[in-house]
């Protein structure tokens, strides 16, 4: 089965990666720190928005490929995913600035929402019904001796 949200989010989740690799590569460069953050507050705030993106990426590609997967393409998915990337994106804008503002709060908060949206009806997939079946597996469905 192709999961085409998945396999699309996490295209972009990796291209989005390598940006935020090459934003690190750059202070790295021009101020001569080839080993952690060289006290730079600028490559510690873009070494932390990459860090912050890997934290996060994998638990919602997962809850995506599942959800995709037990309910198939749609909209809300779509949604989701791309909510996801815009959100991953403006958060290293606003970590760059080195107080609280919008682009790093709005990174985040869509982050945090996508994630508890994705894992909330990841929970409920197991328990609803799909056309008049409900999808939960019991050990008596398995034909298990008591």
């Amino acid at each position: 089965m192709i999961l085409p949200i998945t396999l699309t989010i996490a295209g972009a989740a990796a291209i989005v990666n390598l940006w935020l690799a090459i934003r690190i590569v750059v202070v790295r460069t021009r101020h001569k720190v080839l080993i952690g953050d060289g006290g730079n507050m600028l490559l510690s705030a873009r070494m932390r928005a990459q860090l912050n993106f890997i934290e996060y990426t994998p638990l919602v590609l997962i809850l995506m490929g599942l959800i995709e997967f037990a309910r198939g393409t749609n909209n809300w998915l779509w949604g989701a995913g791309i909510l996801y990337i815009i959100g991953r994106v403006l958060h290293p804008f606003g970590l760059d600035r080195q107080t609280p503002n919008a682009l790093r709060a709005v990174g985040i908060l869509t982050t945090w929402a996508v994630l508890l949206g994705l894992a909330i009806y990841a929970l409920t997939i197991p328990y609803t019904a799909r056309n008049g079946v409900i999808t939960t597996v019991t050990s008596d469905s398995l034909g298990t001796a008591h």
